[in-house]
């Protein structure tokens, strides 16, 4: 009980560390550099586990502790300076038990507190609360919008304010904005005025002025954004408590230009947002009083209906259209006009009862004719507010345009018979209004297929659009001019599909779905990943992918999948756990090496997510399309797999490609990282992966192996033979070193092989010839000289006996070996000692050795639970062995068994005690004996390296290691 007492408190002090660390289960390389990013997400993690700010849980210590119901975490928010940091806090909650009445209390699994029989009594400690579910979170956090200006910034407490804080020369920038929640995740889109650049740091914060996000802002942006003219963006994970700010209305989102230079306003829930079709940022026009106005904007927010009354809807949030005695009950114009005609499509007078400086609200509905309704679509009109008492002085103006979201509509086009083939489409609406849209078809490029968009929202479907014309080569590309009403109302509802048949009858189908765009989706198309067999499947599945690569080099990705078939199994309705791959490889040769790492682990069929952490050479081969990503499920079944491409950065790319062969081998000469890259080696045309042994092509008398990515060759050298030069052969091609002659191998007059030999021996992958002789080749090192293997004619059996050396006549610690690579030592000042050769006796063994058996052959051996072994196999069961080294000779300390088949190798502990009695005999300089050689070296080095760590002129305490 001490020790889980001691264990228990040790862990609540190293609990208490604040952690921040990203969400779900992904690779550990995105853990290690996302530490580095410069604002992290508020979130704990606790073990291997992410927790999100404002939860709580159960310690879960593993096995053998288990959950530790006693000890309750939370993971809390820290202030520091004006950001908000997330830190784990344990407590234990054995103390807050309450007191009970009973004699026999019990404990129930799962409790910290025990409990009188049958009392379930709420004042036992829960865990987590019951919580929202995300679908009824989604709903409620819905429909929530922003105005920026002047005049909508709030000064907030900041640690250190400045003089030049009072002043903010972003006071008359402008900007509106638009928010989604969806998933756990906050994706912003905004509006700026043609006179407000991007900015450079977007930042949510509280009321108190607590810094929550803080993200920066790419100054290009990418395909999207320039195509629209919008500021997308996504802060993922919103923790707990925040998403209550957000529903409760107290969160704020901030531009920050410099610091000098700041916008924010509100986030607050705009109703009208539900149907918007149409917005618009209004700005002071030409004339105003600048005096009045400035700091002054507004945003409208715009629906219409083209049913047998079309009419349109204006929500108008807006400032800084006061005159300075205007108090109550003011009245105000609101007027839609032709930009390019003087003409006035609606002019309506609304009573703002109590003017604010900050916010104002407006509303106005009205019947529209078919024709204004079309010039609406068109962007030909524009909306205005202004005062009724002074217009030319205090009057905001914009165009109205496509509505503020940064939105993707998608679909997956599916069969609806058994076939092989599928596609995707895409559309989204540009600044202008236009549908630009992306179709893809595989396996109906001999069939003609037309491609049409359809209504399918009422009872019949109408076609609405042919898109055959763009159609070629199975990818159809274009834009449709400022579709109206009949198309952008069954668009927004999810009504309008894509439809793809031929006149054989072949048809897919799927309808356009809105999706929110950040990060991945912003750039020109996805990619639509296919089911490996091409056979037909009822139904088949198939996916798409985005992916890009932003400023930190952190890979995105959102994936889409749709087709699964629909079983009847009791475990249909459990969601299906699947897995997403990255695959890259260097060049599409023999044995290339593929680099493949899990970006994710997932459940249903939509996954967004980020990988950072790829090394510059990886987003190289991803930017010249040899990446590859591939979904599979849980028992490791490939389903879809697709290449795609994504533009990186200069910053992240290598200072070199890897496009042919010799700069793939130059950056394995320094090689990263050991668990993104192989490690593979190219030579002679293919690749060989990492501790792998060959034959070179070019040089059958050399052999080869891949160390550290790096190849190494090395010539064959031929051992001496016994027979005498008469009975040598000098084999054919493929065979470098002579051998002895045999009865199995005839020869003719020239010495040269003549017959055509199929038997012999295989030693690692390598044919031998009956009677040939060779030094065997262990990587790194190269060839062992110092032993010798044989092929038995007859039996076919190999052994590789080492070189036997004879007994020193010298004092053994004055005995060395003349080179790297002699196998005995000698004597100094002395003649070499004659070496035995293999020919001699190889029944002499070193001491403790087991010499295989002899009596039953190999097949026998194993067949019995004898065992294999590289060098002298193989054993008998229950056979004892010393293995042996070429660079090391007889490992003494270490002791292989045979068990069933099975060959186990364990080092030699030697005990304390011994240890001291050797230590005593050494030190009265007594004989220490050879039983207990291995122990005295061992003995020695542990003594060594005691009094290295504990003498204290030789280890100093740095105040570093004191704390």
């Amino acid at each position: 009980m001490h020790f889980y007492g001691s264990l228990l408190s040790i862990l609540l002090v190293v609990l208490s560390c604040p952690l921040t660390v990203r969400t779900r289960r992904v690779a550990p390389l995105i853990e290690e550099d996302w530490a580095r990013r410069p604002h992290r997400a508020a979130e704990c993690t606790f073990g291997k586990q992410i927790r999100e700010l404002g939860s709580t849980w159960f310690a879960d210590l593993g096995p053998p502790f288990g959950v530790m119901y006693c000890i309750k975490c939370e993971c809390i928010p820290v202030q520091k300076k004006r950001r908000i940091v997330a830190r784990v806090h344990c407590r234990n909650i054995k103390n807050e038990c309450p007191e009970l009445t009973c004699k026999e209390p019990v404990l129930l699994p799962g409790r910290c507190c025990k409990s009188c029989p049958g009392d379930f009594s709420s004042d036992i400690v829960q865990d987590l609360p019951a919580q929202l579910t995300s679908e009824e979170e989604e709903r409620s956090l819905k429909h929530f919008g922003t105005l920026l200006t002047g005049k909508t910034s709030q000064v907030l407490r900041r640690d250190e304010p400045s003089p030049t804080s009072m002043y903010n020369s972003a006071y008359n920038y402008l900007a509106t904005g638009r928010f989604t929640f969806h998933r756990k995740n906050l994706y912003y889109s905004f509006y700026l005025s043609t006179s407000t650049p991007r900015p450079r740091n977007i930042q949510f914060i509280d009321g108190s002025g607590s810094i929550l996000e803080e993200q920066t802002i790419d100054p290009i942006g990418g395909v999207y954004q320039n195509a629209t003219g919008k500021l997308c963006g996504v802060w993922r994970r919103v923790p707990r408590d925040y998403r209550k700010l957000l529903r409760e209305e107290r969160l704020h989102v901030s531009f920050i230009w410099e610091p000098s230079a700041t916008l924010t306003g509100q986030l607050s829930r705009y109703r009208a947002l539900s149907t918007e079709q149409y917005s618009s940022l209004l700005e002071p026009t030409m004339g105003v009083d600048r005096s009045l106005m400035s700091g002054a904007g507004a945003t409208a927010i715009v629906s219409a209906s083209s049913a047998s009354a079309p009419s349109i809807h204006v929500s108008l949030v807006f400032n800084g259209v006061f005159l300075p005695n205007d108090v109550s009950e003011v009245p105000l114009i609101v007027q839609l006009e032709h930009m390019e005609k003087d003409y006035v499509v609606l002019r309506e007078e609304i009573i703002v009862k109590k003017p604010s400086n900050e916010l104002n609200f407006g509303e106005v509905r009205s019947a529209l004719s078919g024709a204004d309704l079309r010039l609406l679509t068109r962007g030909k009109l524009s909306i205005s507010i202004m005062s009724r008492k002074d217009p030319q002085a205090l009057r905001l103006a914009g165009v109205v345009g496509p509505r503020a979201n940064c939105e993707m509509y998608q679909t997956l086009l599916i069969s609806e018979t058994p076939s092989a083939a599928s596609g995707l489409a895409w559309a989204f609406l540009d600044r202008a209004g236009s549908l630009r849209y992306g179709v893809q078809l595989i396996g109906l490029e001999e069939e003609s297929p037309l491609v049409t968009l359809v209504d399918e929202g009422g009872k019949r479907r109408t076609e609405l659009e042919d898109l055959t014309p763009s159609l070629v080569d199975g990818l159809a590309n274009g834009s449709l001019e400022r579709p109206g009403p009949r198309f952008l109302e069954p668009l927004f509802n999810g009504e309008l599909a894509v439809v793809a048949a031929s006149h054989v009858g072949s048809m897919l189908r799927g309808r356009l779905l809105q999706r929110p765009v950040a990060d991945a989706k912003d750039t020109a198309a996805p990619v639509l990943l296919r089911r490996l067999s091409q056979e037909p499947l009822n139904p088949g599945p198939v996916g798409l992918v985005w992916t890009a690569v932003d400023l930190d080099c952190s890979l995105h990705y959102e994936l889409e999948i749709a087709g699964f078939p629909q079983t009847s199994s009791t475990n249909s309705h459990e969601p299906r756990t699947l897995r997403l791959y990255l695959e890259t490889m260097p060049l599409v040769v023999q044995g290339a090496p593929v680099a493949r790492r899990l970006l994710e682990e997932f459940t249903g069929y939509v996954l967004e997510g980020s990988v950072t952490g790829l090394s510059p050479v990886e987003l190289y081969r991803i930017e010249s399309g040899i990446g590859f990503l591939e979904v599979t499920d849980k028992q490791a079944e490939r389903i879809l797999k697709a290449p795609f491409k994504a533009r990186a950065p200069l910053s992240c790319l290598p200072h070199y490609a890897d496009n042919d062969v010799a700069s793939v081998v130059a950056y394995n000469l320094y090689p990263p990282r050991s668990d993104i890259e192989t490690g593979a080696c190219f030579h002679e045309t293919r690749f060989y992966e990492e501790g792998t042994q060959w034959t070179s092509s070019t040089d059958p008398c050399y052999m080869c192996h891949c160390h550290r990515g790096l190849p190494q060759c090395d010539p064959m050298p031929c051992p001496v033979l016994t027979c005498a030069e008469g009975k040598q052969l000098k084999p054919a091609s493929g065979h470098c070193c002579p051998i002895c002659s045999s009865p199995g191998i005839n020869m003719n007059a020239t010495g040269k092989n003549v017959s055509s030999v199929t038997r012999g021996c295989t030693l690692a992958g390598q044919f031998h010839l009956p009677g040939a002789s060779w030094h065997p080749y262990l990587p790194p090192m190269g060839f062992d000289t110092c032993a010798v293997c044989t092929c038995d004619p007859v039996t076919l059996e190999v052994k590789c006996p080492r070189v036997q050396c004879p007994p020193l006549d010298c004092d053994e610690k004055i005995a060395f070996r003349p080179s790297k690579k002699a196998c005995c030592r000698q004597c100094p000042a002395m003649t070499p000692s004659t070496i035995v050769g293999v020919g001699g006796d190889t029944t002499r063994l070193p001491r403790d050795q087991a010499a295989p058996s002899t009596r039953r052959t190999a097949d026998e051996i194993l067949a019995s639970g004898g065992c294999k072994y590289p060098l002298g196999g193989p054993y008998e069961n229950g056979m004892e062995w010393h293995p042996r080294v070429h660079s090391h000779g007889e490992m003494k300390c270490v002791k292989c068994r045979c068990k069933n088949g099975e060959v186990r190798c364990d080092r030699k502990r030697c005990p304390r005690a011994l240890c001291n009695t050797i230590a005593h005999q050494i030190k009265r300089g007594e004989y220490v004996a050879d039983s207990d050689d291995c122990c005295t070296v061992q003995c020695r080095r542990a003594r060594r390296h005691h009094r290295n760590n504990h003498h204290p002129a030789r280890h100093s305490v740095t105040p570093r290691e004191l704390s």
